[in-house]
Parts: structure tokens; C-alpha cells; sequence
């Protein structure tokens, strides 16, 4: 499906199909033998939508052929890595002192139920209202309480979720942490911007923001891409997340943060990789993705620098 301007999505198409992706993803991740994660919710989460290749995965019925195409250890090691970042990035951040968290695009995230969140942390989730609605009731069915006070936003990012996160109590004069996870190739280069500098003039000294990104999103048109891509859709995946990106130049996020005044760390897939004690592989298609780049950024100030 190509993408408009005004176009929209629940959990099983479009965008909102690849929230449901990466929450299998994590269910691999929680399930898998080196356990990077531990996210009780996902599965659920997953079986709720009801998309049957992403049911089948976390249930385990899809067929493993040794070499072949559809890894679930290499699965959940690559979301396993990437969510291990960004809870440390929340925890970093509230340990230092810091009660004000904001998830952008939260799509399947449970973080606001599962990660040990100090008292008085305020937890604000931002996505379509479709999207924040299934998954908290989903939630509340299947009996999960938050960890932390936690308020919804219900708004399209491309409308005015400034005001509507200032109508449910978030204060711009507080220290906050924020996450754009798995977002920014969903935007417009144009909308990456003014992302940023939305979050920019709404956060006070010492806040805290990160976010993961590939430099060069023509990696989605590559030879090893299409390769892995038509094996996955043999065995019925049916996501084409090359449709669903916005290609084109975009400027560089830590060059773009650093003049906005914020103090950036960035780091390699592959680093983050050795941090957890896993190799990263060196066939064509991780190859590809080698240069994908993890950031934190904090505003000079409270909270000390991103670790």
C-alpha cells in the first residue's frame, strides 16, 4: 500500500501492521534461549490483532529449516538488542531524577506496564486513537496494571499532539525523557524536522531523547532486501515495509540534534550488539544494515549525560 498524507491504520495494516511485527519480535525475544527481554505482553498483544503469520511466529508453528530464511533466534536478537536500549534509556533517565516519560508512536510498546519505574514517574503513550484503544483494553482484559501513572494521548502525530499531550498534564517545564522508536523512516523527511523541533521547544533542561535510524533507507531496494523479502512472503509474511517508508535525503539526525543545542551519543548496531554479548552476523543483508545507528541525546543541563 503506498502512503498518502492523510492516511491512516489499525494494527493490521499499513504502519500499524509493522507494530504488530516488532511486538513478535519481542515475543522472540522474551521466549528465545538468551532472553534479552522480558515482555510478557507481547505475545498476547500479538494473538489479540490476529494477523496469522505474526500469531504463528510468536506460537512457534512456523516451520525452522536450518539456513533457511526465517530465523527466530536472529529475530528476537535484533529486537531483543534494540529494546534493551531503550528501556536503559527510560531507567537511565529516571534514575537520574527525571519523572516525565513521553513514548511517540507506542504502538504495541508495554513499557509503561512492565518496566520497574520509580515513584511518581508519569508515563504518556502518543499514537492513533485505533491503536491506543485495542491495546489498552487488551491489556485491561488480560489484567496488566501499569507500573507507573499512565496517561494516553490518542492523536496523529501529523496533528496537533502538542497540545492535546498538554491537555492530559504533561508540563513543558519539567525535565522529560522522550523515545521516537521504530518512527522515523515512517516520516517525511520534511516531518522528521519538525519532529524534533517539536520536541525540542517542549523540553526543559535535562530532558532526555532517543531514537535508532538508518542513513540511507534505499537498503529497503537492495538485492539482499528483495531476496530475504520474497523467502518471508513464501512462508506468508505479507508487510512490505519498502511501500510503507518514506524514502529521499533527510538530514543527518545527530548533526540536526547537536545544532538544535542537545548533546548527542551515538551508537552502531553492531556495538550494541557486543554489549549484550552476541555476534552480529556478516552475511549480505545484516551487512546492509550495519551502519543503522542508535542515539541518545540530553539538553544541557539537570540529568547528566546519556549513558
Amino acid at each position: 500500500m503506498t502512503r498518502t498524507d492523510s492516511d491512516s491504520w489499525d494494527l493490521a495494516t499499513s504502519v500499524g501492521a509493522t507494530a504488530t511485527m516488532v511486538a513478535a519480535q519481542r515475543a522472540l525475544a522474551t521466549s528465545g534461549p538468551d532472553k534479552l527481554i522480558n515482555d510478557p505482553w507481547a505475545a498476547p498483544l500479538v494473538r489479540a490483532v490476529g494477523i496469522d503469520f505474526f500469531t504463528r511466529m510468536v506460537d512457534g508453528d512456523i516451520p525452522v529449516v536450518e539456513g533457511g530464511e526465517f530465523d527466530p533466534i536472529r529475530m528476537g536478537h535484533g529486537m531483543g538488542v534494540r529494546t534493551r536500549f531503550f528501556d536503559e534509556h527510560f531507567l537511565s533517565a529516571t534514575r537520574s531524577g527525571i519523572r516525565q516519560a513521553v513514548i511517540l508512536a507506542s504502538g504495541l510498546d508495554s513499557r509503561a506496564y512492565r518496566l520497574d519505574w520509580p515513584a511518581g514517574t508519569v508515563v504518556f503513550e502518543v499514537d492513533l486513537p485505533e491503536v491506543i484503544d485495542f491495546k489498552t483494553t487488551t491489556l485491561r482484559d488480560l489484567g496488566a496494571e501499569p507500573t507507573a501513572e499512565h496517561r494516553t494521548v490518542a492523536i496523529d502525530l501529523r496533528d496537533d499532539w502538542p497540545t492535546a499531550l498538554k491537555a492530559a498534564g504533561f508540563d513543558p517545564q519539567a525535565p522529560t525523557v522522550w523515545s521516537a522508536e521504530g518512527l522515523l523512516i515512517y516520516l517525511q523527511p520534511e516531518a522528521q524536522d519538525a519532529l524534533f523541533d517539536t520536541i525540542r521547544s517542549l523540553s526543559a533542561p535535562g530532558s532526555r531523547v532517543a531514537c535508532e535510524f538508518i542513513s540511507d533507507t534505499s537498503v529497503f531496494a537492495s538485492p539482499a532486501w528483495r531476496e530475504h523479502r520474497e523467502k518471508m512472503s513464501a512462508l506468508g509474511f505479507e508487510v512490505e515495509i519498502g511501500d510503507l517508508i518514506y524514502h529521499g535525503e533527510r538530514n543527518h539526525i545527530i548533526e540536526y540534534l547537536t545544532g538544535a543545542g542537545w548533546t548527542v551519543t551515538g551508537r552502531q548496531v553492531r556495538d550494541l550488539y557486543a554489549e549484550c554479548g552476541l555476534e552480529y552476523g556478516d552475511d549480505e543483508l545484516a551487512v546492509a544494515f550495519d551502519d543503522m545507528t542508535y542515539l541518545s541525546a540530553v539538553l544541557p543541563g539537570l540529568g547528566g549525560t546519556p549513558r
